[in-house]
């Protein structure tokens, strides 16, 4: 069965390459039949964020991208947070101690940083002998242990990117134990991977030269090796790498510029995969359905707002319209108050209208109070309106609307059509001076006849003649 781990680090918020990475583990799991696991890997204290945890717990929770096992699950395996289990790391770097795969390092803070400029550690402590470091160790010298890289090159296979071999020269011996105890990233999550039975690993390209120093220490213990998937990487609109301290590179970003958590997923789904058929719609069940590996792209991928916004935009037009209107229906409360008004009325006209639900208010402002507009507002081109078209026109509509006893669509629609035949008119240029009167703005969520009746019968006939005062 396929096992796949999401293992972020409580760092700060969730990084929409951290999301990627998630829902792209989900994915596997989910469309192969097998299970999806939540690890924190906070090993590394100096960094940990206060109010990370619970980022990482809501964007899993609000996206929908539900976990099998992890700390508020449970499971066959546990605990999934690296630092309660901290005693079982050192057990492991000792073996391969041991194994002559790794070795005890005493360098101090100030020898290391004198080494910076030569960037690789010197394997200083490599020749201490058996006995130097049993001293050290009886005497609790502060240590670390580092992973001993041997000399050659180490060729893996990523589902990505393919073969790829690494020269063991371009690798430091990096470090596996902390001296405070702890374990690095790097050695915990092997230790994990392998504790959890994870299969596939799924990570950002920039771990590719990583991997080796992966696939030493899993050969060193006889474990099997996981399946390796490298995703490609994320630029910004600029072509640069994703910025961590922008708003949009993060999904609480997102949520607060008002994108849908379904619209985010879609879109980051498509940040390096694409469907066999060129989708670019999907919730998340189909993206579930439709995702293989192999569709994967090795190409970075851009991230466009402009597409996101669309996007966006998308799943407001797809929603049934209920769950539309629960969505949309605080928004509209706050923007409408006149009494009588069918928020469901205008939910239904805006909603195939707006990219965000926080467009709803300037769409809508005009029905609690007309704006001041100019008359510039009555020319269309496209229309072949311009004043004296639009003064004509109300001129003979004020009358007819001011006398209707039928008040709906249909009506006020023919009523507006018979008008302009009598001018000599095109529907449009009676039309488009009523919407104009009527909301006061270059647009709006509906046509005129159907302004007329959200209004109703007084404040249409009130607002035309206000039109046709600005024209006087």
């Amino acid at each position: 069965m396929i096992r796949t781990r999401f293992a972020p680090s409580p760092t700060g918020f969730m990084h929409i390459g951290n999301l990627r990475t998630a829902l792209f583990e989900y994915l596997i799991a989910r469309h192969n039949g097998g299970t999806f696991i939540l690890r924190v890997e906070d090993t590394d204290q100096n960094r940990f964020v206060e109010g990370s945890m619970d980022a990482i717990y809501n964007a899993m929770e609000i996206t929908g991208l539900s976990y099998d096992e992890g700390p508020k699950v449970g499971g066959d395996y546990g605990p999934y947070i690296q630092s309660e289990r901290k005693d079982s790391y050192l057990p492991f770097a000792k073996e391969l101690t041991e194994k002559g795969k790794a070795y005890y390092c005493f360098c101090s803070k100030e020898r290391l940083e004198q080494l910076d400029e030569q960037q690789k550690y010197d394997r200083h402590c490599l020749k201490l002998s058996k006995e130097e470091i049993g001293k050290k160790l009886e005497n609790k010298e502060p240590y670390v242990i580092r992973q001993l890289i041997p000399e050659g090159k180490t060729t893996f296979h990523d589902e990505v990117f393919g073969d790829i071999t690494i020269d063991h020269a371009e690798i430091e011996d990096q470090v596996l134990i902390k001296s405070d105890g702890m374990p690095t990233y790097n050695f915990a999550n092997v230790i994990d991977d392998h504790a959890m039975a994870i299969t596939h690993v799924v990570r950002g390209s920039e771990y590719l030269t990583s991997t080796p120093k992966y696939k030493l220490l899993y050969e060193s213990f006889g474990w099997d090796i996981p399946v390796y998937v490298h995703l490609p990487l994320i630029l910004s609109e600029q072509g640069g790498k994703l910025s961590k301290r922008r708003g949009e590179a993060s999904f609480e970003g997102l949520l607060e510029m008002g994108y849908l958590p379904e619209a985010i997923i879609n879109f980051i789904a498509l940040l390096g995969w694409s469907s066999a058929d060129n989708r670019e719609f999907f919730t998340l069940k189909e993206l579930t359905e439709a995702f293989e590996i192999k569709n994967i792209s090795k190409s970075p991928s851009l991230f466009d707002l402009k597409k996101l916004a669309w996007m966006n935009g998308e799943h407001i037009k797809r929603m049934p319209e209920d769950a539309f209107y629960r969505l949309a229906k605080p928004a509209l409360e706050a923007a409408v108050q006149t009494p009588g008004i069918n928020l469901k009325d205008i939910a239904k006209m805006v909603q195939s209208r707006i990219s965000f639900i926080k467009d709803i208010t300037e769409m809508v402002d005009f029905i609690d109070k007309l704006p001041d507009y100019s008359k510039d507002l009555f020319t269309h081109k496209k229309m072949k309106t311009d004043s004296a078209v639009a003064k004509t026109a109300l001129e003979a509509i004020i009358p007819i609307y001011k006398e209707a006893e039928a008040w709906d669509n249909d009506s006020l629609y023919a009523a507006a059509a018979d008008c302009a035949k009598a001018l000599g008119f095109k529907n449009s240029q009676v039309l488009w001076p009523i919407r104009t009167a009527l909301s006061g703005k270059p647009s709006s969520p509906c046509g005129a006849s159907e302004l007329c009746v959200l209004l109703g019968k007084d404040e249409s006939v009130k607002r035309l003649n206000m039109g046709l005062g600005k024209l006087s």
